[in-house]
């Protein structure tokens, strides 16, 4: 499972949010069961590092973590729910970092009710509850799930991007 190339070192430069910042991204076709998502998460890490040592931007350590946590997330719903392929595409866009999760099943997720006694299933709640957004849209096969982390923590504390309640 090794990324797919869009274009040297797999970083695309694009015209971002920001013009001053290119669009840095790779993409990754994750195969296998449990592995495939130790794999995703490892991959993001080395990915936010590589963007550090050789972009020179700066990634919180609370965002590296999120991002793990969310690529984790994501990768699991789509391992545990989809038949088929799985890829996974991470991408710099301005002062975020955008975790895109393609699967084969078009049945789009929604988030369950909240219930203190369920064990499990609360993946896409914990993905809503600290990514700036969500989203999910049906593709001509499948459906593709993008979550946007603020690469830096907010001065105002405010979490991921969300004013404190």
């Amino acid at each position: 499972m090794e990324p797919v190339p869009m274009g040297e070192d797999g970083a695309t430069p694009d015209q971002p949010d920001r013009p001053d910042r290119p669009t840095l991204q790779t993409t990754v076709a994750l195969a296998g069961e449990g592995a495939s998502i130790a794999r995703a998460r490892h991959l993001a890490a080395d990915f936010l590092t590589r963007i550090q040592a050789e972009h020179g931007l700066r990634v919180s350590q609370r965002a590296l973590d999120l991002t793990q946590l969310v690529v984790s997330e994501l990768v699991t719903n789509a391992r545990k729910y989809a038949p088929g392929p799985v890829l996974m595409d991470l991408r710099i866009t301005g002062d975020v970092v955008e975790v895109v999760v393609w699967d084969s099943e078009p049945v789009l997720p929604t988030a369950r009710a909240t219930d203190a006694e369920r064990v499990g299933q609360h993946g896409l709640e914990i993905v809503m509850a600290v990514a700036q957004s969500l989203a999910v849209r049906r593709e001509p096969v499948g459906k593709r799930v993008t979550a946007r982390i603020a690469l830096l923590d907010d001065p105002a504390g405010s979490i991921a991007g969300r004013s404190p309640v």
